[in-house]
């Protein structure tokens, strides 16, 4: 069965474009115009993705990315922002309550569609069958996909997961954001570059006393402590 993706789009036009052009890449399809159709709808049937306008009739897309992510039945389910509102608040916004990506109008139909076949992508990975490793006051679950700081659980999105684990892989190797955006994003797109400084930036925020662990390369990218006690250079 191919890949479902549900549109949430006001834009009857657009959403038609973005919807073609998905299903002729092989995806499922169904379209949502308002924010109360698209919560009904993902409530009612399973998706794999689901592309999200902002700028709802009914109310903000915010909210609707809120709701999702707060019910057990579709918190899982990735979430691409596409939306005009580009300022830099509204993408911390969007990715800090869970999205994967964000998007800003107008955009390039192909480039939308390749965004979706990265998140789907990196969304199919299986992590190791049992692995836990600990590194100072930090563990990580790759088999349940969970992260502790001082023993205190803390809730990291898909994406936030994938890219402490993979920083903490290559530990002591600097990681250019290009690569980053290639390995952990899966998208070869060097404009969004600044995209990882916002989820590194708020990976950081989230892991409290470990944040020190991820070091800053000025000019290239970041790096993963070689040891827990490595003097901080930033």
């Amino acid at each position: 069965m191919p890949p479902r993706v549900l549109i949430i789009e006001d834009e009857h036009d657009l959403a038609t474009v973005i919807a073609y052009n998905l299903r002729t890449d092989g995806l499922e399809v169904a379209t949502a115009e308002t924010g109360e159709a698209g919560l009904d709808l993902a409530n009612k049937r399973r998706f794999d993705l689901i592309v999200l306008d902002l700028m709802l009739p009914d109310m903000s897309g915010l909210d609707v990315c809120r709701k999702l992510k707060g019910q057990a039945s579709t918190k899982e389910i990735p979430i691409l922002i596409a939306s005009a509102r580009g300022e830099e608040v509204d993408r911390v916004v969007g990715l800090e309550l869970g999205a994967d990506d964000y998007v800003v109008k107008p955009f390039s139909v192909r480039e939308l569609v390749l965004r979706v076949r990265a998140i789907l992508r990196r969304a199919e990975s299986q992590p190791p069958a049992s692995e836990v490793v600990t590194f100072g006051v930090l563990r990580i679950d790759r088999s349940a996909h969970r992260v502790f700081v001082e023993d205190q659980e803390v809730q990291l999105t898909a994406l936030e997961f994938r890219l402490l684990a993979t920083l903490h892989e290559r530990r002591n190797r600097t990681q250019a954001r290009d690569t980053l955006l290639l390995d952990v994003w899966q998208m070869n797109t060097p404009v969004e570059s600044r995209t990882v400084d916002t989820h590194v930036k708020r990976l950081r925020e989230k892991l409290g006393a470990a944040a020190s662990y991820i070091r800053t390369v000025r000019g290239v990218g970041y790096r993963f402590a070689s040891t827990p006690d490595e003097p901080s250079a930033d």
